[in-house]
């Protein structure tokens, strides 16, 4: 019964999370026209960068969206795991696009840095302030479910900067419109760049690794041995591989050296259950003989 009301719970979130998801490409994409129409208007380099890195945030939240519908599709005789690694994919092509935003923003900012061009203050802070709205809504939307993929968690993450970028916007605006330091603006298109790749890093580094196989963050793999071998009737554990199926599966083949071979199927069965309760959802566990160790295969 317990298994029954987690898949109902995770098909509810899952629904909420697409909800969240295709309400904030809505608003963003609006938001993103708008932001660079006046932007162009003006002549405000920080309003078409700050577009520009919401354009980039809503290719993010489209591809989570597909990594999402890709994650629950299922296997068949060519994907034997299903699709669940396109959401370790998308969330690295997100982070490549974020990164990629970045020269475009600093170059032109850097060449309005020398040669500032006129721009209307007033206009530039009252369209940064609906963009600090927009974004904080979407981080809001996401809220409940960032802890759970990475690709949602990036998402959220962005938007909260986005939003913090655009309250840098506004201030730019006003001080250009009190003082006429048109110099301010290209000054806040370098801080955009900065903020993009402070806040894709992690996530591009992270997608990279777990791209190639690597252990997903929060999994220390000494621990998970160290539990395993505390499961009675375990004498050695090795040969331990773990890696992701998803942005939100783990995964861990091992052999485990028993010392009774008729119990291979209880122990199996407990350490699968420990692994489980360590967030380790897919377990492939080998037993054997105490006798053989690593001893009995080549890694």
């Amino acid at each position: 019964m317990s298994h029954i009301h987690a898949h109902v719970h995770g098909a509810d979130a899952l629904k909420r999370t697409g909800r969240a998801l295709s309400i904030g490409i809505f608003i963003n994409v609006a938001y993103a026209a708008v932001e660079f129409g006046v932007g162009l208007y003006y002549n405000s380099m920080g309003l078409i960068a700050d577009a520009g890195h919401n354009l980039s945030d809503v290719a993010g939240l489209v591809l989570a969206l597909i990594a999402m519908r890709l994650v629950v599709r299922r296997a068949d005789s060519r994907h034997t795991f299903g699709y669940k690694k396109a959401s370790v994919l998308i969330s690295l092509v997100n982070a490549s696009i974020l990164l990629a935003a970045v020269a475009g923003i600093a170059v032109e900012s850097v060449r309005r840095f020398f040669h500032p061009d006129q721009v209307e203050g007033l206009s530039v802070a009252v369209t940064a302030g609906l963009g600090v709205v927009v974004n904080f809504v979407s981080a809001w939307l996401l809220n409940a479910d960032k802890g759970r993929d990475i690709n949602v968690r990036g998402a959220y993450l962005h938007m909260v900067l986005d939003a913090m970028v655009s309250i840098g916007v506004v201030v730019s605006g006003v001080v250009i419109y009190f003082t006429g330091w048109n110099v301010v603006d290209p000054i806040v298109g370098l801080v955009v760049a900065v903020a993009i790749v402070y806040s894709s890093w992690s996530l591009f580094r992270t997608s990279l690794r777990l791209s190639i196989d690597g252990v997903p963050d929060g999994v220390d793999v000494d621990e998970l041995v160290r539990a395993m071998e505390g499961v009675d009737g375990v004498v050695d554990v090795h040969h331990v591989h773990v890696w992701a199926l998803s942005t939100t599966e783990t995964a861990l083949t091992a052999h485990v050296e028993v010392d009774d071979v008729t119990r291979s199927d209880e122990i199996r069965t407990r350490v699968k259950s420990v692994l489980k309760g360590m967030g380790v959802g897919h377990s492939t566990i080998e037993t054997e003989s105490g006798m053989c160790s690593d001893r009995c295969d080549a890694q």
